[in-house]
């Protein structure tokens, strides 16, 4: 019984490890940023990120140009969010504080476009091309 149950068992461990969740990296060539929440502080509102470098090469810094607009449409702040290193098709969360901000007024986050991208053998458009924005929560992304 106990020796079907293993076989059982690692039967569907292998066939589960053929399917990848949806949020799991790939060598797909790309970056995708998630704003995963929007969280009140003292002085204004702390922004979280999932981030992912999809390439095979690790990014030693990068940096997004990022325009913050509120609820109106009206651009509310021009800044740039520095997402540091990050390595080969794995993903990392990164949080950036922004003063004076009410997340309940913030409308739309806009990536203009990577004002550094820096790392070994990567292709000079890395950080633009193939850039997948989304966003878990009300705030719309877009890039």
């Amino acid at each position: 019984m106990q020796r079907a149950f293993r076989y059982l068992f690692a039967l569907l461990v292998s066939f589960i490890g053929g399917f990848a969740p949806a949020n799991e990296p790939s060598s797909s060539g790309n970056i995708s940023i998630e704003l995963n929440a929007a969280d009140p502080h003292e002085n204004g509102c702390t922004l979280t990120f999932l981030i992912t470098n999809g390439f095979a090469q690790a990014m030693d810094r990068v940096i997004y140009e990022t325009v913050l607009f509120d609820r109106s449409g009206q651009v509310d702040r021009l800044t740039l969010f520095d997402f540091g290193a990050l390595p080969s098709e794995r993903p990392r969360v990164r949080q950036f504080a922004v003063p004076d901000l009410t997340c309940d007024e913030l409308g739309r986050v806009l990536f203009n476009g990577a004002s550094t991208c820096e790392g070994d053998g990567l292709p000079p458009s890395a950080c633009d091309a193939g850039f997948t924005p989304s966003s878990r929560i009300e705030v719309e992304v877009i890039g």
